[in-house]
């Protein structure tokens, strides 16, 4: 699936290089609230977790790149919950050269489209830290809203931090509420 600017395509095991695993390390504080389980990603754990969504159907990555071939970064749908046709959907930006450029909403916004249209999800949903406010504006810009704030949710430098969930729904399942979010 693709836009006028990028591509989203099933991710496949020689995407799973050393290029894709330094988009998940952090020492440049990108992934600060990435995981709010602060858990460290290597390149094993990546590419199983990657082979096990697939082989359980209950989550699958896509590799955002641009239209020339250059990857941008990846998008998660998922864990699916197949009995509620709902997910989680996460988009990361690892190629630093990208960030800031309108490419995570544009692939959120391609990302919606392939939930609901390959995988039949009814309801998109996410959450995230109230300080991470580019990642908050990407997904409204995709056409998600703010469903609710979790105050205190988080502890972050042993503070509170608001949690922000967002979500975006299906207009197959849900045709008033598009009329009401597109006002």
């Amino acid at each position: 699936m693709h836009d006028d600017f990028i591509r989203l395509r099933p991710l496949i095991d020689a995407d799973l290089d050393e290029e894709y695993a330094t988009w998940y390390r952090n020492d440049d504080g990108l992934l600060d609230y990435f995981s709010g389980s602060k858990r460290m990603f290597t390149a094993e754990a990546l590419a199983s977790d990657v082979i096990e969504g697939r082989q359980s159907g209950r989550w699958f990555y896509y590799l955002i790149e641009t239209l020339s071939g250059n990857r941008i970064g990846n998008l998660k749908v998922g864990p699916i919950d197949l009995t509620h046709q709902t997910s989680d959907l996460v988009c990361l930006i690892g190629n630093r050269n990208y960030i800031g450029k309108g490419f995570g909403a544009r692939a959120i916004s391609l990302g919606n489209r392939i939930a609901f249209e390959v995988h039949g999800i009814r309801r998109l949903h996410s959450g995230m830290y109230a300080a991470n406010l580019s990642s908050i504006r990407a997904y409204i810009k995709a056409g998600w809203f703010i469903e609710a704030t979790m105050k205190g949710f988080y502890l972050v430098d042993g503070g509170p931090m608001d949690r922000v969930c967002v979500a975006c729904l299906n207009p197959a399942f849900f045709p008033y509420q598009s009329l009401v979010n597109a006002s």
